[in-house]
C-alpha cells in the first residue's frame, strides 16, 4: 500500500513538472538553462585558448573574403541573436546583402528581453546604428563599438543605460563580447564601411532566431508583443536582403522597405504616412507589456 502511494505521489510530481515546462515560467527556465550552459561552454573554450564552437577559420580571413567576393569598404549590416549566442556579418553585394560570417558570442549578460535601466546588466534588443563616434579603438576589451542604446524607441519608454558595446574578450555587464579575433574581423568591415561613406551601420539585436515556432513557444511571455514587433523588421530583411528603414510610432517600431539610400538611416521617432499604425489591439498589448516593466 505504501509503495503504491509513493508511486502515485511520484507520478503526480512528474506530471506537474512536465506541465510546468509548458508554462511561460517553464519556458523561461528552459531558456535560462540553455543560455547558462552555452556561457559555461564558451568560457571553457576561451580560458583554454581554444576557438569557440562555430568560429570561422580566422587565419583564412583574406581567403574567405576572396571566396565570398567581398572586401572591407562595402556597406555592412550586423544581426545579433541572444539565445543562440551568435552575431552575423552581412555585406552588400550587387544591391543585396549577403551573409559573410556567423560568429559565436562568447558572453552576453542578462536574460531574454530588452534592457530597461542602467545597471540591470541586461543586453539590449532592438534596432540600433553605429557611426564613427561609436568606435573605440582604445577599448580595455581590445576593440569596441557602441550600439547607441538608448535609441528613440528606448527613450520613448524611459529606458536608461550607456556604453552597451560589441567588444572583444569574454566578459559582459550588458555588452556582447565576441573574443578579440572575431572583433578584429568585425572592426575591419565596420570601420572601412564608415570610412567609405556609410554614415551608420545598422545593428539589429534579437532575443532568438525569429521563427514562428520560437515565438509560439514563448507566446505567454510578457515580452511576446515586443518580440512580435521585432519580427516584423526581421522578416522584412529576410524577404528583401536589405535592412528596412526603422522608425518609432505610437510606442512601437514601424518599418518601411529599405533601399540603398536608406541603409544608413537613423532610427527616429516619427510616423511614416506609408506605414499603417499599430491597431488598437496591438497598442493595448504594448501598453500591457509596458505596465509590467
Amino acid at each position: 500500500m505504501l509503495r503504491l502511494l509513493f508511486v502515485s505521489i511520484l507520478l503526480t510530481a512528474l506530471a506537474g513538472g512536465a506541465y510546468y515546462l509548458f508554462t511561460p515560467e517553464g519556458r523561461q527556465l528552459i531558456d535560462r538553462v540553455t543560455i547558462n550552459w552555452d556561457r559555461q561552454d564558451n568560457r571553457g573554450h576561451f580560458r583554454s585558448g581554444r576557438p569557440l564552437p562555430g568560429t570561422p577559420d580566422l587565419s583564412r580571413f583574406s581567403a574567405r573574403m576572396n571566396e565570398a567576393g567581398v572586401k572591407p569598404g562595402m556597406p555592412v549590416h550586423i544581426r545579433i541573436y541572444k539565445l543562440e549566442s551568435e552575431i552575423e556579418l552581412w555585406v552588400q553585394k550587387n544591391g543585396r546583402f549577403e551573409r559573410f560570417a556567423t560568429y559565436p558570442i562568447c558572453m552576453w549578460s542578462g536574460r531574454l528581453g530588452p534592457k530597461l535601466k542602467e545597471g540591470d546588466r541586461q543586453a539590449p534588443e532592438g534596432f540600433y546604428t553605429v557611426d564613427k563616434d561609436a568606435l573605440n579603438p582604445n577599448s580595455v576589451e581590445h576593440l569596441s563599438f557602441n550600439l547607441g542604446f538608448p535609441n528613440a524607441y528606448d527613450q520613448s519608454k524611459g529606458r536608461t543605460g550607456s556604453f552597451l558595446m560589441v567588444h572583444g574578450g569574454c566578459a559582459s555587464i550588458g555588452c556582447f563580447a565576441v573574443t578579440d579575433g572575431v572583433v578584429d574581423e568585425l572592426w575591419a568591415f565596420v570601420t572601412a564601411a564608415l570610412d567609405n561613406g556609410q554614415a551608420r551601420i545598422p545593428v539589429h539585436a534579437f532575443p532568438f532566431r525569429m521563427t514562428e515556432k520560437n515565438l509560439r513557444l514563448r507566446s505567454g511571455d510578457k515580452w511576446a508583443p515586443f518580440w512580435a514587433n521585432l519580427k516584423t523588421g526581421h522578416d522584412l530583411f529576410a524577404r528583401d536582403r536589405v535592412p528596412p528603414k526603422v522608425s518609432v510610432c505610437d510606442g512601437s517600431y514601424v518599418f518601411e522597405r529599405g533601399s540603398a539610400a536608406t541603409v544608413d538611416s537613423a532610427v527616429e521617432a516619427y510616423c511614416p504616412d506609408t506605414v499603417a499604425r499599430p491597431s488598437p489591439r496591438e497598442r493595448a498589448a504594448t501598453t500591457e507589456a509596458r505596465n509590467t516593466e
